[in-house]
């Protein structure tokens, strides 16, 4: 389930919304959908979201599921893939393609405790990959 949306046509608010309920609730149906998005809403919330699907669809990151009934809708793309995908075009377009003042940024802000334990640890696994020597390949 780590398909990418297709590179020049991002999700909107309102189709990540939809990928937001599909992560949290699995396979599900338009009807529950519609009714999760829009509570109490109206036959056109229900028409909304069957588009939004249609273009989610047309964007790879849902897929019908065939033989159900009443028609099951997945996820195609999951929530890490959508975010690694966002932030790279951050880093692009405002960046240059550094990261380093999206860090900086982010790192500037406070942090939990739990937050700063999480960055320790992520930075001593790339530092232990970094420094990891490679094997010679035997001739």
């Amino acid at each position: 389930m780590s398909r990418q949306p297709q590179p020049d046509r991002d999700v909107t608010g309102a189709e990540l919304a939809v990928l937001e309920a599909l992560w949290e609730l699995g396979q599900t149906t338009v009807r529950v959908l519609a009714d999760r998005l829009y509570p109490g809403g109206a036959a056109a919330h229900y028409a909304t979201v069957q588009k939004l699907l249609q273009r989610l669809g047309e964007k790879g990151c849902v897929e019908r599921v065939p033989d159900t009934a009443p028609i099951g809708f997945r996820a195609l793309v999951d929530r890490d893939a959508l975010v690694a995908r966002r932030l790279a075009r951050v880093v692009d377009e405002l960046c240059h393609g550094s990261i380093t003042p999206l860090l900086s940024h982010l790192a500037a802000r406070e942090l939990s405790a739990s937050e700063r334990d999480e960055l320790r640890a992520f930075l001593d696994r790339l530092q232990q990959s970094a420094v990891r020597p490679r094997r010679r390949r035997e001739r």
